[in-house]
C-alpha cells in the first residue's frame, strides 16, 4: 500500500554519506589534457571506469549507504602519456522521470513508499527504483552498469550515455549480481541473482561472445531470501557464501527492518559445479562478507578462497560488540563441503582486488583500502592502502593522510604494472587519480592525475586496456 504522502527530503549536510567526500556530483562534463604531477607510465593505455551511488536529486525518506543512490560512471582514459575524463549518470526510468519533475520521486530502499500514478504515470507507479550504482564491467561487446541483484543497464562505450535496461535478449530477465566473475581462460562471465520469491537464488553463464550459454539455473537448498553481495569462481566451481542476512518484507511494511541478521543459522557455502553436477553445501560459524578476493583450486583438489570477513552485517545488525574485519582464507572440500578458515591479516579494510587476469588462478597479491586508526573516519572512508602477500601474510601499506582513497585497481602497462585509485581531499574536496608502482607501492604514487571535478567516494570499477 502506498504511503499517503511522500517522505520528507533528507538534510544532506547532516547525513555522513551525503556530505563531504560522499556528496553527490550533479555535473556531467568532458575534459581533456588533465594536469599530471609526475609522469604517467609510457605503456599505460586504456580506460579506468568507476561506478558509485550518486543521487540525482536530494533523496526522500531514508538513505542506506552503500546500496541507495543513482549510478554515475566516471571514466579516465590514458594514452600517450596524457589523460582525459568524462562522467555520466546512469539514466534509469526513475532518473528520467525525476529529471522531468526536477526533484526526487522515489524514497530510499528501506522506506515503504512508492510513487502513485498521478506522480509518475501508470507504468512506473508502485515500482522500486533501479539502482545500477555498484559496479561497471565490459564483456562480450557490452559495457554494463551493475546493480545489487537486478538487470544491469547498457551504456554506450563512446560517450557513456544510457542505452537501455539489459536483459540479454530476454534470457536473464531477473538480472544478475553486481559482482559477476569473468574467467580469463574461457572468456565466460558467470553470475548469480538472488530474489525475494522462489527459487530465491539462481546462477547463469554468458559466453565470451555475449550470448547466454546457461540461463537462470535455480540453486537447490535455498528456502528463504537472503542478501549475497559477491561470489567466487574457480575453473570448475562457482562458490556462493550465504551469510545469515535475510529479507523480511512483512516486517518492513509494518515499520520493522527489511533485513534481519540471524547468526544462529551460520554462514552457508554453496559449491556449484560449472558442469551442472549436483550442488554441495557446507556450513560454518556465522560471518558476513561484502567481497571476495579470488578463489582457485589447490593441488589436492580443495578450493582456496580469500575474502574479507566481518563479524556481522554491521549496517543492519545491532550489537555493542565491535564489528571486526579480517583478510581471511577458507579451504573448502568440494566433495564434502567441509570448511576451514584462517586469518591472513586483521585490519579495518575492504574493497579487495587482484590482477584480474589471475581470476580463478593462484594469486599472491591482494590490494585493499581501509582505516589506519590514526584518525576517526566515516564508515566507507579510507586512509590506508594495503598490499598483502596472501600466502605469507606479509603486509605493505601506504598512508594517504588527508586523502580519502577508493578501491584499488590493477593497471597493466606493458613492461611494468601498477595500481591505481581515486583519492579526494577531505578539506579541499579536490580529486586525483593516483598511480603506484606494483613492485614498490609503499613508495607512493609515481603519478597524480588532477581530476577536473570532485569524484564522490564510491564503489567499484574496471580497467579496460586498449
Amino acid at each position: 500500500m502506498n504511503a499517503p504522502h511522500a517522505p520528507a527530503v533528507i538534510d544532506m549536510d547532516s547525513h555522513p554519506h551525503l556530505a563531504g567526500v560522499f556528496a553527490p556530483q550533479r555535473l556531467e562534463i568532458d575534459a581533456a589534457d588533465l594536469q599530471i604531477v609526475g609522469t604517467l607510465p609510457a605503456g599505460l593505455s586504456g580506460s579506468y571506469l568507476r561506478n558509485g551511488e550518486n543521487p540525482r536529486f536530494d533523496p526522500l525518506g531514508t538513505y542506506l549507504y552503500p546500496i541507495d543512490g543513482d549510478g554515475m560512471v566516471h571514466r579516465l582514459t590514458f594514452r600517450d602519456g596524457r589523460a582525459s575524463y568524462s562522467n555520466r549518470f546512469v539514466r534509469t526510468p526513475a532518473v528520467v522521470a525525476e529529471e522531468k519533475a526536477g526533484r526526487a520521486l522515489w524514497a530510499g530502499i528501506l522506506d515503504p513508499y512508492f510513487p502513485d500514478p498521478a506522480t509518475v504515470g501508470d507504468e512506473l507507479a508502485g515500482t522500486t527504483r533501479d539502482l545500477p550504482d555498484i559496479n561497471v564491467v565490459r564483456h562480450g561487446g557490452r559495457l554494463l552498469a551493475l546493480a545489487e541483484s537486478a538487470p544491469p543497464f547498457l551504456l554506450d562505450g563512446v560517450d557513456l550515455h544510457t542505452v537501455c535496461r539489459e536483459s540479454f535478449a530476454g534470457q536473464l530477465p531477473a538480472g544478475m549480481t553486481a559482482h559477476p566473475k569473468i574467467d580469463p581462460s574461457t572468456g565466460e562471465m558467470v553470475s548469480f541473482c538472488y530474489m525475494l520469491e522462489p527459487p530465491y537464488l539462481m546462477w547463469s553463464v554468458v559466453g565470451a561472445d555475449g550470448a547466454v550459454t546457461r540461463g537462470p539455473t535455480p540453486v537447490p537448498g535455498v528456502e528463504q531470501p537472503s542478501m549475497i553481495h559477491d561470489m567466487a569462481l574457480t575453473p570448475n566451481y562457482v562458490v556462493l557464501l550465504l551469510g545469515p542476512l535475510y529479507f523480511d518484507m512483512a516486517a518492513m511494511m509494518t515499520g520493522g527492518s527489511l533485513l534481519q541478521w540471524k547468526p544462529e543459522v551460520g554462514t552457508r557455502v554453496a559449491v556449484i559445479p560449472r558442469d551442472g553436477s549436483p550442488v554441495r553445501w557446507g556450513v560454518t560459524d556465522a560471518f558476513w562478507l561484502w567481497h571476495t578476493v579470488n578463489a582457485y583450486e589447490d593441488t589436492d583438489g580443495s578450493i582456496v578462497l580469500d575474502y574479507v570477513e566481518w563479524t556481522r552485517a554491521g549496517f543492519v545488525a545491532e550489537s555493542d560488540l565491535p564489528n571486526l574485519s579480517a583478510l581471511t582464507r577458507a579451504r573448502i572440500d568440494p566433495m564434502t563441503g567441509r570448511i576451514s578458515r584462517e586469518v591472513i591479516a586483521q585490519a579495518d579494510m575492504e574493497f579487495p582486488r587482484i590482477d584480474d587476469t589471475l581470476l580463478t588462478l593462484r594469486h599472491r597479491t591482494a590490494a585493499l583500502v581501509g582505516e589506519s586508526g590514526i584518525q576517526d573516519l566515516v564508515s566507507g572512508d579510507a586512509d590506508r592502502a594495503y598490499w598483502f602477500d596472501t600466502d605469507t601474510g606479509v603486509e605493505t601499506h601506504w598512508d594517504s593522510g588527508d586523502l580519502a582513497i577508493g578501491e584499488p585497481i590493477y593497471l597493466s602497462a606493458g613492461a611494468a604494472d601498477y595500481w591505481g585509485m581515486i583519492a579526494t581531499g577531505r578539506k579541499d574536496l579536490e580529486s586525483w587519480f593516483l598511480v603506484f608502482p606494483a613492485d614498490d607501492p609503499a613508495s607512493g604514487p609515481v603519478a597524480r592525475v588532477k581530476l577536473p571535478q570532485r569524484v564522490p567516494a564510491g564503489l567499484h570499477g574496471a580497467w579496460l586496456p586498449d
